[in-house]
């Protein structure tokens, strides 16, 4: 109430300011104006501060250093599985710590000059990099530099929520202050170096040096350690393993940062840059691979989220315990050759079970994307049906000439069973037929990126530098038996970090194909497993649709995939070696097997839990079309089947509603057939009827003279009729009636046959030909 009638007056004196004409009093006015105004904003600034002030005391109040906290151990990361039953991760070196003193002089350089090269000169806060920052920022107009320091930083990892609120802020500055003060700035930088995450489930640096280089981190190069350094901004984007050229220059730049800091020299800094960028193997990750998924995805979806990792995570998974174990247990028996299996939860969208001895590896596609990449979006495009007839023969596209694998060109066959036997031809025609760009932009909605240098008819038999990886192909595939939509996959369903929420999977969806031609491709490939490459899962007892892919060439192969999906689940198989060596398994064979007992397990579980696996739901504008069969095979035309065909002339398809064949046969109805060939040879007439001409018909055959009417010929099909009883010098007529079942048909009439004897002109006098006789 003070304030607002001290405010009122000077309300009241700035109005007399105005009012008031002698200059002298006017002049003391607004002094006193002024003085007042002084006033009030010294208030303000005092009421603000002291305001401020008991804010920070009530929001930091409780907040307390916890040394405990500082120090990573096993529970600093926990993952759940689908029971939220917790995931032991294997014997990973995750909590080994180093001291200060056994991390070579280089190493610590390379993390200070790029993650705060004051850290020695300021207190916990740099005021330089914080002016920097802010200038920066105004001149960008964003927030997007920070100017955290190496202490900031382990407050906010072991400490603090991932919340960006004045808050968060206020407590992290109060606990920045206790760690400078407990703590000495070495100290510091080992609690640091011993907690950050490296990627690859390395957390601090001596799980880091063991993982990438084989070495304790008293032995790190100055390259190496550049290398680890330059990690940690983006461990999934800067790993040695996924993107090795964006590693190297990394490391580079953080070399030269580390020379134009003066804390190494131009030839030493020269020289780590020359140095390869050398990593060890990969360990084999049998028992613990879907941990190792859950990590790699957890570094992903933080750089692409903007939060840290550090402090408590808690994990929740989408991890079938049984399943994994048997998975595990399966994949063990195969000791020839590298491998993945995979299998993903259709209604979630979360992998269930994983085992690989490669990682997240990108491989060649081979068959696999035919259906993703040729026939779903030839389908979508009505391009085809699974009915079409696609000649299967010779072709030449610019050079490039792609031949099946058998080296037999199969003639007309349908695209489904193009789809069954995996046909190298038809699957390259379709594709230059639809068009490559239209058929890649299918692809990219997918999520299966293809570079401008694989742009080629080859992508139809997965043709292409880098490949795909199995996770994502098998995403891509669940796009079928979800209808066409295309949702999220992964391994994560919810991050929680100290106590706070900070990722949850996103339920976005995104239409790639529609409900009926997603359908049509399920019911194409559940043909593959029943009688095409895929034929040892025909005896599964509920629908299963599947493909088969293998790479390689005349000295072998490469690659061994299968993938298969039921209303449920979708399973995936790949076999092959990291190193490229030959494998002698091809998709249809034991990927196909281990496809067969993975779904039989699974099969099990459902029924332990009264649970079962629905046939695929046919959606109500795909109908089922009966074809004329003789049509279909003898003149490569889908025609719809006459009303009154019977059983064995007839054969079903399925088709959309919006593109069923226009015409209706009426071979049975209204039986007719080509025009057969008439010729007079010897003095008899041969009739010759088109070998299309149906044989399930009789024929019946007249002959006309215009004086007499007589039938040659009443009986089934025969190759050819011939009538000798002609008499000479006269005209015949032909007509041939089609019957069936005693229905004639149309009547066709032949061309007339003529037996008249033509008398050749006998020339006497030759001196006509042999002179002018024009001019005589």
């Amino acid at each position: 109430y003070t304030f607002f009638s001290f405010f009122s007056t000077l309300c009241a004196h700035i109005r007399d300011v105005f009012v008031i004409k002698n200059v002298k009093m006017k002049i003391l006015l607004l002094m006193k104006t002024l003085k007042r105004i002084a006033i009030i904003l010294i208030s303000l600034c005092l009421i603000g501060i002291i305001s401020a002030w008991i804010y920070y005391i009530s929001v930091t109040k409780n907040v307390r250093l916890d040394p405990e906290k500082l120090a990573l151990s096993e529970s600093n990361l926990t993952l759940f599985d689908s029971e939220k039953k917790i995931i032991l991760l294997g014997t990973e070196a995750r909590n080994q710590t180093v001291p200060v003193d056994d991390v070579p002089y280089h190493t610590k350089q390379a993390f200070i000059d790029v993650e705060d090269k004051r850290f020695y000169r300021h207190n916990g806060f740099d005021t330089v990099g914080i002016a920097r920052a802010i200038f920066h920022n105004i001149k960008a107009h964003s927030f997007k530099e920070g100017a955290s320091t190496i202490s900031q930083q382990l407050i906010k990892n072991s400490h603090l929520s991932q919340e960006k609120t004045l808050k968060r802020k206020l407590q992290e500055w109060k606990l920045t202050r206790q760690l400078e003060e407990k703590y000495t700035k070495d100290e510091i930088l080992a609690m640091y170096l011993n907690s950050i995450y490296f990627g690859h489930s390395c957390f601090g640096i001596e799980a880091a040096s063991e993982f990438y280089f084989g070495k304790e981190t008293a032995q790190l190069t100055l390259a190496e350690s550049a290398t680890l350094a330059g990690m940690i901004k983006a461990p999934n984007n800067y790993s040695p393993f996924r993107h090795p050229e964006k590693c190297l220059t990394r490391r580079n730049l953080v070399l030269k940062i580390m020379q134009q800091n003066d804390n190494i020299s131009l030839t030493e800094a020269n020289a780590a840059m020359q140095s390869p960028l050398t990593v060890c193997e990969k360990k084999e990750r049998l028992g613990n691979s879907y941990a190792h998924y859950v990590l790699d995805e957890l570094t992903q979806i933080a750089e692409e989220n903007d939060f840290r990792l550090g402090g408590k995570i808690e994990i929740q998974t989408f991890m079938d315990k049984n399943l994994q174990n048997y998975m595990q247990e399966l994949a063990a028996a195969h000791t020839n050759s590298d491998k993945i299996f995979l299998s993903l939860d259709l209604e979630s969208g979360g992998y269930k079970a994983c085992v690989s001895t490669v990682d997240d590896i990108q491989r060649l596609p081979g068959s696999l994307l035919k259906p993703l990449l040729v026939y779903a979006p030839a389908l979508e495009e009505d391009f085809i049906a699974p009915a079409t007839p696609i000649l299967d023969e010779k072709i030449d596209y610019s050079g490039y000439s792609p031949q099946n694998h058998d080296g037999i060109y199969h003639g007309y066959i349908s695209a489904r069973e193009c789809v069954e036997k995996s046909l190298n031809v038809p699957a390259v025609k379709i594709l230059s037929s639809v068009g490559l760009s239209k058929c890649v932009n299918y692809l990219q909605k997918l999520d299966l990126s293809v570079a401008d240098e694989d742009m080629s008819l080859s992508l139809a038999l997965g043709g292409m530098k880098h490949g795909y990886t199995l996770p994502e192909l098998l995403s891509a595939y669940s796009v079928f038996p979800n209808g066409g939509v295309k949702q999220k996959s992964g391994f994560i369903g919810e991050i929680k970090i100290n106590g706070q929420r900070v990722y949850i999977k996103p339920q976005s969806t995104r239409h790639v194909f529609s409900e009926e031609s997603a359908y049509l491709m399920t019911d194409m490939l559940k043909s593959t497993a029943q009688q095409g490459t895929a034929r040892k899962l025909k005896n599964l007892p509920f629908d299963v649709a599947a493909k088969t892919g293998t790479v390689g060439n005349k000295n072998g192969n490469t690659d061994a995939y299968a993938i298969s999906y039921t209303s449920k689940d979708c399973l995936g198989v790949w076999l092959g070696n990291a190193d490229n060596t030959k494998i002698e398994y091809s998709g249809g064979g034991l990927p196909c097997n281990y496809l067969k007992l993975l779904n039989e397990f699974l099969y099990g579980e459902y029924q332990k839990n009264d649970n079962t696996i629905s046939p695929f739901k046919q959606p109500k504008n795909v109908v089922k079309i009966s074809l004329d069969k003789p049509m279909y095979y003898d003149t490569h035309t889908m025609l719809i089947a006459d009303e009154n065909a019977p059983a064995e002339f007839r054969f079903e398809e399925l088709f959309k509603k919006g593109a069923i064949p226009l015409r209706q046969s009426t071979s049975f109805t209204s039986p007719t057939i080509p025009t057969p060939i008439i010729k007079l040879e010897d003095n008899k007439v041969i009739i010759q009827l088109d070998p299309r001409s149906p044989t399930y018909y009789s024929y019946k055959i007249e002959r006309s003279d215009y004086v007499t009417h007589t039938t040659i010929y009443e009986g089934g099909y025969t190759p050819f009729i011939v009538d000798e009883n002609l008499e000479e010098n006269k005209s015949y007529l032909y007509t041939i009636t089609p019957i069936y079942k005693n229905k004639p048909g149309k009547k066709i009439s032949l061309p007339s046959i003529s037996t008249s004897t033509k008398i050749p002109i006998q020339l006497e006098d030759k001196l006509i030909l042999d002179t002018d006789w024009w001019t005589n």
